[in-house]
């Protein structure tokens, strides 16, 4: 691949390692305090989610009608300077929203530059060079992160901070290429034709939804996690919280190598058995009490994740390719996933408020998702 791949891998990585860092670091910053309240994590995470949701149809225009590598620098000095916000002592609620529009400018940029740097023979390599790159950072970063945080937030911040400013400095060396003309009118009413236009089929609506469900059953089962550790397993600290997680985010890698043998993108339809497996495991996770069961049962259900998730963002593409454009595709699943992400936290927040068990939570997650897998499922043709 041509060496800007590279750059571009390093780049990423660094950001995608401080990205999951600095979550652990609130969640230790949150877990230390004197009085920590059980809804303040959740609000965390939905005030980060937010900018994806409201910034959508914006983003993704900014960083098509703008050079993409200076896109990714701005993007990561926003963020570190959400970080240094953190380390002022500025509301976190505030500080962390404002890493959330660093990391919403950046997802754009980031898959849209990719085409520019190497041309079609080398796409898909690379972007599986991403993913896999991306995988890797969000585990070393949780991991390591929370154990830095453990020590000390200070520092844990501090290191966010010149992760950021390194990944900035990394995209300096990519190429500036020339941009598109910014098109005439509106773009909410463009992104709402866009949206019409891609609800049209029923692969086109599962692809949609059915990766919104995964990633708001997700996110809302870390944040369950983070409660429900504490009280069932004993889990104490950030850095015994994010090595249980890590076995969700192994099986989820298991589950994305396994499944192109298991589910073409011509039977879809069969995801929906990963989804409804995932489903019954959430709801068995509340039944267990000890950490080796707990984390068997948590790889399994990133394994089904994985499967899951992986041929519907395939046909994602695929389907955006042919109708609306794959870059229009990819903002508009963005503004889905990352609305239902933050539907799911803001809902579990105010459960957390309501001081409602988290084994009873676990139980109802799992059921949700079973019945949500049904619904997307309607009229989805078994093979095409």
């Amino acid at each position: 691949m041509p060496k800007q791949t590279y750059i571009l891998l390093i780049a990423q990585f660094l950001s995608a390692f401080a990205d999951n860092a600095i979550l652990f670091t609130v969640i230790a910053m949150v877990m230390q305090a004197t009085d920590p309240v059980s809804w303040y994590i959740p609000a965390l995470q939905s005030s980060f989610l937010i900018a994806y949701v409201v910034l959508a149809p914006w983003v993704g225009s900014f960083a098509d009608h703008h050079p993409k590598a200076r896109v990714l620098i701005v993007a990561n000095i926003i963020k570190a300077v959400g970080a240094g916000l953190l380390l002022l002592n500025v509301e976190p609620l505030i500080a962390y929203c404002i890493v959330g529009i660093g990391a919403a400018l950046y997802s754009p940029a980031k898959y849209g530059i990719l085409p520019e740097l190497v041309g079609h023979e080398f796409l898909v390599k690379a972007n599986s060079w991403i993913e896999g790159s991306t995988i890797l950072a969000i585990l070393l970063g949780m991991v390591i992160g929370a154990k830095v945080a453990d020590y000390s937030t200070h520092w844990a911040l501090v290191g966010t901070i010149v992760l950021f400013l390194i990944s900035a400095w990394v995209a300096v060396y990519l190429p500036v290429n020339q941009t598109k003309k910014r098109a005439s009118g509106s773009r909410v009413l463009e992104f709402g034709q866009q949206m019409g236009n891609f609800f049209t089929t029923p692969r086109s609506r599962f692809a949609i939804l059915g990766g919104s469900l995964f990633w708001a059953s997700a996110a809302t089962l870390r944040l369950i996690i983070v409660a429900w550790a504490p009280v069932v397993l004993m889990l104490k600290n950030a850095s015994d919280i994010a090595q249980l997680t890590l076995y969700l985010a192994i099986g989820i890698i298991v589950g994305s190598a396994v499944v192109p043998r298991l589910i073409p993108l011509e039977h879809l339809r069969r995801a929906r058995i990963a989804a409804y497996i995932m489903a019954i495991l959430i709801a068995a996770l509340s039944l267990t009490t000890s950490i080796w069961p707990a984390r068997c049962v948590l790889f399994v259900i990133g394994m089904m994740g994985g499967m899951f998730i992986v041929p519907i963002n395939a046909v994602l593409q695929e389907l955006g390719q042919k109708s609306i454009g794959s870059g229009s595709a990819v903002s508009l699943q963005n503004f889905f996933q990352n609305l239902a992400m933050l539907l799911a936290v803001g809902i579990y927040a105010g459960v957390e408020f309501l001081h409602i068990s988290t084994i009873t939570t676990l139980t109802a997650l799992g059921v949700l998702v079973f019945v949500a897998t049904f619904w997307v499922s309607l009229k989805l043709p078994d093979a095409q």
